[in-house]
């Protein structure tokens, strides 16, 4: 991709966007490797609108490596805000570049810290570094039994990066996820409101789960909510530690090592494509 200069720099030209998903978890990536970050909240909300936009579940922003790290990945919402981790626009992402680099390896900074990345047999698997287990780190408002939260359903709090609620049910087909996923996103429980995963152990020891993202709503997968369902499942004693798990857009399979939580599924580059310019002048 050509060198990117911020938004509010550009005077004329086009800006390259990729279009990818994972799982149908989908995310418009930018480059702007060799320039400075582009991305505002305003762009941010204009190309999440599936309908004058682009469309995405997050927006993912490669940039420089820094402190050792090959790249640095930023994350975005549609409706503008921060998002701290996206666990499949990152193996996403990984596979674009370890593609360029022709590596099988690959480093990336993120608010996360140093996450890593490999290639085997064509499938990317992204450690998306150790859960956080402390209430005031996930975070939580007040300090609670993470394994059985003060809300109705018994729920699990876990932190990947982002705030997780975790729900394990009898009967997944029977669960409103909008209704109560949308209840529990913003329960004063969670300060920074929280990401919502309904998870139902199936006889096979496999897990199916469905998620409610904040700031987006319901998705067809999220990689740190299927990571986070995975260490719920382990510390509730429902999984060893490696469980496969299906989404609403197919399989992941998920191992929580000491080094952290391990993640490996599928991964597509749709297209890419121009951003045109008059596009770009009405965010001015």
């Amino acid at each position: 991709m050509s060198e990117l200069t911020p938004h509010s720099a550009r005077t004329a030209g086009p800006l390259s966007f990729m279009k990818m998903h994972g799982l149908g978890n989908d995310f418009v990536v930018l480059d702007s490797r060799g320039g400075d970050a582009v991305t505002t909240p305003a762009l941010a909300r204009a190309l999440g609108d599936r309908n004058r936009g682009v469309g995405f579940d997050q927006l993912a922003e490669i940039r420089d490596g820094t402190d050792g790290a090959d790249i640095t990945l930023d994350f975005w919402n549609s409706d503008g805000t921060r998002a701290g981790a996206c666990g499949n626009a990152t193996r996403c992402v990984s596979a674009h570049v370890m593609g360029q680099k022709g590596a099988d390896k690959l480093s990336l900074r993120t608010t996360r810290g140093k996450l890593h990345a490999v290639r085997r047999d064509g499938v990317v698997s992204v450690n998306m570094g150790p859960p956080v287990l402390d209430w005031a780190a996930i975070p939580l408002a007040r300090q609670v039994d993470l394994l059985h939260l003060p809300l109705d359903g018994d729920p699990v709090a876990v932190g990947m990066g982002n705030p997780h609620c975790v729900f394990f049910v009898d009967d997944l087909a029977a669960v409103d996820v909008a209704a109560w996923g949308g209840a529990v996103e913003h329960d004063p429980l969670f300060p920074e409101a929280t990401n919502v995963e309904f998870a139902q152990l199936r006889a096979d020891g496999t897990i199916r789960m469905r998620v409610w993202e904040r700031s987006t709503g319901i998705t067809l997968a999220c990689g740190s909510g299927a990571c986070a369902t995975a260490v719920a499942a382990h510390q509730r004693g429902l999984t060893p530690r490696a469980v496969t798990m299906e989404l609403d857009g197919g399989i992941l399979h998920l191992d929580w090592r000491d080094d952290g939580v391990w993640m490996a599924g599928a991964t597509a580059h749709v297209f890419t494509a121009e951003l045109t310019p008059r596009f770009l002048e009405s965010l001015e």
